[in-house]
C-alpha cells in the first residue's frame, strides 16, 4: 500500500487513427489525442491526470503503438484499460496500463523510434485514409533503396526539419531505413533514436522524387549537406505516415 502522497508511474499504450486530430499534443484551439486520452483518464480516476508522450505526432498521422506516462497515488484496477476503453472515441485504443519506475520518461527515455509511411500506386477507396495515392505510382524501389543507403551516412538532418522548428538540435541516428513492396503498397520503414518535427514526411517526399527519376540516389548527398529545407522535396502527406514502435528498458 502506498502512503498517501507517495506517487507511482504509469506507462500507457495505446493507437489512434490520427485523422480527426491535429496531432497528438495538445493544441490551444484544436483537438489533439492527448486531450481526450486526459479526460478520459481524469474522468475515470476523478482527479486532474496529465499524460507526457513518447513524443507528438503532426495533424492527420496516425499510431498503432504509442506510449505515454502519468502519475497518480491510487492503486489502479486490473481492468483499468477496459473502462478507459469505454469512455474513449473509436478511434483511440489503450492497450494496456502499466506500472514502471519512478523515473521512466516516456519521451527522454525511449531509445529507439519507429515510423512506417504507405504508399498506394493506385487509386484504392480503402487505404486512402491510409496512404498517399499516387496513381501510376511506378516508384523506383532499388534508387529509392540506394538513397536510403546514402541516408544512413549522415546525422545531420536540418534539410528534413520543419521550418521555423524548435529543435534544440538537428543531429538524429538513424538505425533503419528500407523501402518494400508490401502487397499492393509500397512501404517505407525508418527507426532512428530521435526524430525531428516533419522529418519523415519530408524524407518520403524526397524519396518518391528519387523513385521517379526526377533526382538521383547521389543527389542526397548534396540536400542533406546544404541543411536547407527548401533542397529537399516537398513533405509526403500525413495521412500515410504512422508511429508503429517505441523502444525502452523495462528493466
Amino acid at each position: 500500500m502506498q502512503g498517501k502522497f507517495s506517487k507511482l508511474r504509469y506507462f500507457i499504450e495505446f493507437s489512434y487513427n490520427g485523422k480527426n486530430y491535429f496531432g497528438y499534443q495538445i493544441q490551444p484551439k484544436e483537438i489533439s489525442v492527448q486531450e481526450v486520452l486526459e479526460k478520459a483518464l481524469s474522468t475515470i480516476l476523478r482527479e486532474k491526470i496529465k499524460t507526457t508522450g513518447a513524443g507528438r505526432t503532426d495533424t492527420g498521422v496516425h499510431a498503432k503503438k504509442a506510449f505515454a506516462h502519468f502519475d497518480t497515488a491510487q492503486n489502479l484496477e486490473e481492468n483499468l484499460a477496459d473502462k478507459l476503453n469505454s469512455f474513449l472515441p473509436p478511434d483511440i485504443a489503450v492497450r494496456r496500463i502499466f506500472p514502471v519506475k519512478e523515473n521512466l520518461h516516456a519521451r527522454f527515455d525511449a531509445t529507439f523510434r519507429t515510423y512506417e509511411y504507405h504508399i498506394s500506386p493506385a487509386k484504392n477507396p480503402f487505404t486512402q485514409d491510409f496512404a498517399w495515392q499516387i496513381p501510376k505510382g511506378n516508384l523506383d524501389l532499388t534508387k529509392m533503396n540506394e538513397a536510403c543507403e546514402i541516408l544512413k551516412e549522415y546525422e545531420d538532418f536540418e534539410s528534413f526539419s520543419k521550418t521555423g522548428g524548435d529543435n534544440k538540435t538537428t543531429f538524429c541516428k538513424i538505425y533503419n531505413a528500407e523501402w518494400k513492396q508490401n502487397g499492393s503498397e509500397f512501404l517505407f520503414t525508418i527507426s532512428a533514436d530521435r526524430f525531428l518535427r516533419n522529418m519523415v514526411r519530408a524524407i518520403v517526399g524526397t524519396m518518391v522524387e528519387i523513385g521517379k527519376g526526377k533526382l538521383q540516389p547521389a543527389d542526397l548527398h548534396q540536400i542533406i549537406e546544404d541543411k536547407n529545407r527548401s533542397s529537399a522535396g516537398s513533405s509526403a502527406p500525413a495521412h500515410g505516415l504512422f508511429l508503429v514502435d517505441v523502444g525502452y528498458n523495462f528493466e
